[in-house]
């Protein structure tokens, strides 16, 4: 996949910018020209990689602009029916293409003899149809939001940053970024700077531990209860890093070409609860289901029950939403069971809240365990001897040294560390003195450098994995 290929991607950028800031003026007519070379090199960066996909990419765009012009018709059954109908368009699309072929196979294991369709999901469609959606029910809520500019709905819909892996933007977020907006050399200078955050967040940490638990999750009968608990948190860290750091690098590249994209996580391992996990973790998907479904449910306005029951079907929608599998449903419904449970409990003390913490962190940690797992199955064996795997062979402790390199561990030390908000609180301490905050500032450009070329030197001696989430 091209989109894995450091050579494009260094290629890309840099050109990229270079081409954007050569355009002249501040002006509507400037503004219209770069959004335009946005969205036609934002197009390209697709095609590279789903070359076919980017006409489906088109068609979602023209649809939901031309079903934004049409909700300017007045009537109020006219526009549901807009709405319905758009909806219908966008959920169908991601149905076709993502769950077709678990639907059927669903079926077939009932009984049922359907052929199964094998049909090739395009790279970022659960993020570009949400967009999409994103659109059409602000414009519904607030007709002042619909854009008579056909481009800038394909900018909005496909600039490159967040196009494939995230974060999800809100449109009524960035609409009047896209009329106008600013760049400047300290914009760009911080911009670059959290890219290489993001950058290193994923090749020097979350690539390194997720060899870890590539070896825990493979290994089958080896496992024990040492190598199935340190494979679970070598996960936990891999996601965490690799998904933030790609928020990173788009929030980073976005503000390079003067936008301000919302951050996307927030130390999510230091929470107290389920519930505050979600707050923290791709807060972009979980404020997504929130404003376009929860509360459109009827959020907790209509009773205990029906409050618990959104809840679920909130969940359980977040669990498909990644993948058309069982385990991502069951992973879903997991946190959906402790949410509720978490609301039906009174308010917590301060014992509760300071054993919270750690109870959140294992839940959270298990429910990983059947986010990683290909099959149920093997979730079961990483289950079971994390519960009872006190058989302990040559086999297994082969295994565990094998995950136990110095490399391996400083990864893992470092994937601890910088997953808990020390960094923060550094920068609190330090914004209280003019000379602490100047000395940080200058620090952390320094900083940026080094990991900078750190990332140079581990790209050219090993291969770039793809981003987890470039799969949903």
């Amino acid at each position: 996949m091209v989109f894995s290929s450091p050579a494009f991607l260094f290629a890309f950028l840099p050109v990229t910018f270079l081409i954007y800031r050569i355009i002249p003026g501040r002006g509507k007519a400037s503004n219209t020209a770069k959004n335009a070379l946005l969205t036609l090199l934002s197009l390209v960066f697709y095609a590279f990689g789903e070359p076919v996909y980017v006409l489906l990419l088109l068609a979602s765009v023209v649809v939901n602009y031309l079903c934004g012009l049409l909700l300017q018709r007045e009537g109020r059954a006219w526009q549901k029916a807009v709405l319905a109908g758009t909806v219908a368009v966008n959920l169908g699309l991601l149905c076709v293409f993502k769950y077709a072929g678990f639907a059927v196979a669903t079926l077939n294991s009932l009984g049922i003899s359907l052929p199964v369709p094998e049909i090739a999901l395009p790279v970022g469609i659960s993020f570009f149809t949400f967009q999409g959606l994103s659109y059409v029910i602000d414009c519904y809520r607030d007709r002042t939001l619909i854009s008579r500019s056909l481009l800038k709905l394909a900018l909005y819909i496909s600039f490159f940053p967040q196009l494939i892996a995230g974060p999800i933007v809100k449109y009524h977020d960035v609409s009047l970024q896209i009329d106008s907006r600013e760049t400047n050399p300290t914009l760009t200078a911080q911009g670059i700077r959290r890219f290489i955050v993001g950058l290193s967040k994923k090749l020097l940490i979350a690539n390194t531990v997720g060899r870890m638990a590539d070896l825990a999750f493979g290994a089958g009968s080896a496992l024990d209860i040492r190598s199935a608990w340190l494979g679970a948190l070598c996960y936990c860290l891999q996601i965490y890093f690799d998904f933030s750091g790609y928020s990173d690098m788009a929030i980073g590249l976005g503000k390079m070409f003067g936008f301000s994209f919302q951050e996307n996580f927030n130390y999510p391992f230091a929470s107290g609860s389920i519930q505050e996990f979600w707050r923290r973790w791709h807060i972009s998907l979980s404020t997504w289901f929130r404003d376009y479904l929860y509360i459109p449910l009827g959020g907790n306005r209509k009773g205990k029950a029906r409050t618990q029951l959104n809840k679920c079907l909130v969940f359980f929608c977040t669990g498909l939403w990644h993948g058309a599998s069982w385990n991502f449903v069951l992973w879903g419904l997991w946190h959906g069971v402790f949410i509720i449970l978490e609301g039906l409990l009174p308010p917590p003390g301060k014992l509760r809240r300071t054993l919270w913490r750690p109870l959140t962190l294992l839940v959270v940690l298990l429910g990983f365990v059947l986010f990683r797992a290909e099959t149920l199955a093997q979730a079961g064996n990483i289950f079971a001897n994390m519960a009872a795997g006190f058989d302990f062979t040559l086999e297994g402790a082969s295994l565990l040294r094998a995950m136990l390199t110095p490399m391996n561990l400083l990864a893992l030390t470092a994937g601890c560390v910088f997953s808990l908000p020390l960094l923060p609180r550094i920068k609190a301490l330090a914004e209280g003195e003019n000379t602490g905050a100047a000395v940080l500032h200058v620090g952390s450009y320094v900083c940026a450098v080094v990991l900078f070329i750190l990332c140079v030197m581990h790209l050219s001696g090993a291969e770039f994995d793809p981003f987890i989430y470039f799969r949903f």
